[in-house]
C-alpha cells in the first residue's frame, strides 16, 4: 500500500503491476484507489506518474464523492419506482397474476408481474432479482447484435466476446482477443454500450491508446467521442448497487461500485 499526498491530503492506494499493460493507469472507486504500473517500473516512475496525475486523482475523488451522494436510489421495489436503464430513469409497475412464473417485460418501463407464492415480505428482494436477470440478459443480446455487426462491417473478429460483472472498468480486450464488456453498460444510452464494444473491437488491431488508436476508432465509429463524452461524464452514476435489496432472494452478481478510470482498457 502507497501514500500520494495531494495538498494537505493523504491518498492511500494499491500498487497492482502487470506484465501485459502497455500503458500505467489509475483506477478510482469509493474507498479505493488502484495504481496499474508497468513490472519494468521502478519506485521513481510510478512517483513521478502520480505526481502528474495529481490534480487529477484529486478532482476525481472529489466528484465520486458528489456523485455517489446523488446516485439514482430505489428506496422499495413497488409501483411507481424508477429503475435506471440505457441513460433515463423507467418507471416501475409490479402487479399479480394467477400464472405460476414471475414474468417481467418492458414497454416504456419495467412490468413485473408476481404470482401469487411470492409473500408481500419476499417482493422487493424478488423483484431485484428478476430485474437484474432481464438486465443482464438484455445486454448480452445487445453486445452480440453490435458485434456482429461490426464484425460484418469491419471482419473484427475477437476470438470470444462476453459480458461479465468487472470490478474495474467498462470493458477489456485480453492478448488472445478475448473480449470483455461490464453488464452495467445497460444503465447507460444505448450509444455508450456501442462506444466501449467499438472500442475493444479496435484493440484486436491496435493494443495501445496512442494516436493510432484513435484514429482507427474513428473510422469505425466516427461519433465516438460523444458517447465517450458521456461515459466520462457519467460513468460515476452506473451503479447497480440500488439492485443489491434482496434479502428474500440469493443474488449470484456482486454489485460493483460506481468508478472512474484514467484511461479505458
Amino acid at each position: 500500500m502507497g501514500v500520494v499526498r495531494i495538498g494537505q491530503t493523504e491518498v492511500a492506494y494499491e500498487l497492482r503491476r502487470s506484465a501485459t499493460a502497455s500503458e500505467r493507469r489509475i483506477t478510482v472507486t469509493p474507498g479505493h484507489v488502484e495504481v496499474l504500473a508497468l513490472t519494468t517500473d521502478d519506485e521513481a516512475e510510478i512517483d513521478a506518474f502520480l505526481t502528474r496525475k495529481r490534480q487529477w486523482l484529486f478532482n476525481t475523488l472529489r466528484e465520486l464523492e458528489a456523485r455517489t451522494a446523488k446516485r439514482a436510489v430505489v428506496p422499495r421495489f413497488m409501483t411507481g419506482s424508477k429503475i435506471p436503464y440505457r441513460g433515463r430513469m423507467a418507471r416501475l409497475t409490479v402487479r399479480r397474476h394467477d400464472g405460476p412464473h414471475v414474468e417481467i417485460d418492458y414497454r416504456n418501463g419495467f412490468l413485473v408481474d408476481l404470482p401469487s407464492w411470492v409473500r408481500d415480505e419476499d417482493l422487493d428482494g424478488i423483484v431485484a432479482t428478476e430485474i437484474k436477470l432481464w438486465l443482464k440478459r438484455r445486454v448480452r443480446r445487445d453486445v452480440m447484435e453490435i458485434a456482429a455487426a461490426y464484425r460484418k462491417r469491419f471482419d473484427l473478429k475477437p476470438r470470444t466476446i462476453r459480458v461479465a460483472d468487472m470490478k474495474t472498468g467498462w470493458g477489456s480486450c485480453g492478448p488472445t482477443g478475448a473480449v470483455l464488456i461490464n453488464w452495467t453498460l445497460v444503465l447507460a444510452p444505448k450509444a455508450v454500450l456501442e462506444y466501449v464494444v467499438a472500442h475493444e473491437l479496435a484493440h484486436l488491431k491496435v493494443r495501445s491508446h496512442g494516436p493510432e488508436f484513435w484514429a482507427y476508432l474513428a473510422t469505425l465509429m466516427p461519433d465516438h467521442e460523444r458517447p465517450k463524452g458521456w461515459l466520462d461524464k457519467h460513468q460515476g452514476s452506473l451503479d447497480p448497487g440500488f439492485l443489491q435489496f434482496a434479502p428474500a432472494v440469493p443474488s449470484d452478481c456482486k454489485g460493483r461500485p460506481s468508478k472512474r478510470t484514467l484511461r479505458p482498457t
